[in-house]
């Protein structure tokens, strides 16, 4: 997940540094030879096909004795064709209906073999495909009764027929068979486990794109939160001294103006980023990161709106993460401040130990207790503590036992990896 910042945060379609796009380190686009990389869908089709076409009917024609002028009856000679046609012919029909073709081949395999009377020949290859397109498809069960059946169906009927086995062969078909069925087994196991791979990594990257909306989401909180309620209250502010003090309400137009100016700049980023399908929108304008360095502006936005704010910044430098979640921490709290605690004085502090920096925010205020909380519909208090938590932090809010309230919160100096 990536650890909120300013709004230039890879996601996916946007481009690296090198200008190539950026994929998570499984993904199939990256690999295709790993996860998608099949071979087309006419070879799967019609390489089986040609196959045993082009090995059993030759063999047909060299085990009558034609090449060698033999006197086979056309009887059988059109049977064992038959025989040796059916194979490829239902092969064809293998990937909509691999449990009914491998239960046909099965029987034409067994067929085959009484027919030759137990002669040495090339194998019946087509079975060889259909076992394997039936296991590979999921029809193991078609699979397996056809071969067990097929195969002491003919054992059986030999001995009928008077055809004599010799216990080799009876044992060396067998072990083929199973080598056979253990190797579909394991291509179809590996198939699995490579969907597996792709259900997770569709998991993983819709988990991504989400946090990536909630992130944008909660800096459009605090952007259009802290801007609006500035907005709101010097406007109020212009409209009671436009009679009276028409300089003072100019000078709350003018705040509107600037504050307005900022926020849609922001906006504008954020949004750029939404719009681009290969990167930052070149049209957004590029707004420096906001940093402990414009708290000082923050507070001075907030004293003017007749709320006397201390800041108290003991913090010298800051990782980029930790001083944007600190700052908009600070920034929300004072929105908070504004809009519900109807206070007269607020105190900033930062600070910092061996292992954590620490936020806190208090006022005197007499308000709600529990402003911006999600019970009221607000996100702001959701919003703060996402952010600590993001980095391995903690964030407490509530009202003090003397009146106020205080937002306090904790990150730790060393930042948690992003998910």
């Amino acid at each position: 997940m990536p650890i909120p910042g300013r709004f230039h945060a890879r996601s996916f379609g946007q481009q690296g540094a090198a200008g190539t796009p950026w994929h998570g380190p499984w993904d199939p686009e990256l690999a295709p030879g790993r996860f998608s990389g099949r071979s087309p869908r006419w070879v799967r089709v019609w390489l089986p096909v040609l196959i045993s076409l082009f090995v059993q009917v030759p063999a047909v024609f060299v085990q009558s004795g034609v090449h060698r002028g033999g006197d086979a009856a056309p009887g059988t000679l059109l049977v064992s064709l038959g025989l040796a046609l059916v194979g490829p012919v239902a092969l064809i029909g293998a990937r909509r209906f691999p449990g009914p073709v491998v239960a046909v081949v099965a029987v034409a395999a067994g067929a085959d073999l009484l027919l030759s009377s137990g002669n040495d020949g090339p194998p019946y290859i087509a079975f060889a495909f259909a076992i394997g397109s039936a296991i590979v498809r999921g029809a193991r069960l078609w699979a397996w009764i056809s071969i067990a059946v097929s195969w002491v169906a003919t054992i059986a009927l030999s001995s009928q027929f008077g055809i004599v086995w010799q216990p080799w062969r009876i044992a060396g078909t067998t072990v083929g068979i199973l080598l056979l069925v253990g190797a579909a087994e394991g291509v179809r196991t590996r198939s699995e486990r490579l969907e597996r791979y792709r259900q997770t990594l569709a998991v993983r990257r819709q988990s991504e794109v989400q946090a990536e909306r909630v992130r944008i989401a909660r800096e459009l909180h605090d952007v259009l939160a802290h801007s609006l309620s500035q907005i709101n209250v010097q406007a109020g502010v212009g409209l009671h001294l436009m009679d009276k003090q028409p300089e003072k309400a100019a000078a709350a137009l003018a705040s509107i103006k600037e504050t307005s100016k900022t926020a849609l700049d922001e906006v504008r980023a954020v949004l750029g980023i939404l719009r681009a399908e290969g990167g930052a929108d070149p049209a957004a304008p590029l707004v420096p990161e906001p940093d402990l360095s414009r708290l000082a502006g923050l507070a001075a936005s907030v004293t003017s709106q007749g709320v006397d704010v201390v800041v108290d910044n003991r913090l010298d430098a800051v990782p980029q993460a930790t001083g944007l979640a600190l700052y908009r921490i600070v920034q929300e709290s004072l929105t908070n401040v504004v809009r519900h605690a109807h206070a007269s004085t607020v105190r900033v502090e930062l600070a910092e130990t061996a292992a954590h920096y620490a936020v806190t925010v208090t006022d005197d205020g007499t308000g709600p207790s529990a402003r911006g909380d999600d019970s009221g519909g607000g996100r702001g208090l959701l919003g703060m503590h996402e952010r600590a938590e993001l980095l391995g932090g903690a964030l407490e809010a509530g009202p003090m036992p003397g009146g106020g309230f205080r937002v306090a919160a904790t990150l730790p100096k060393k930042e948690a990896p992003s998910e």
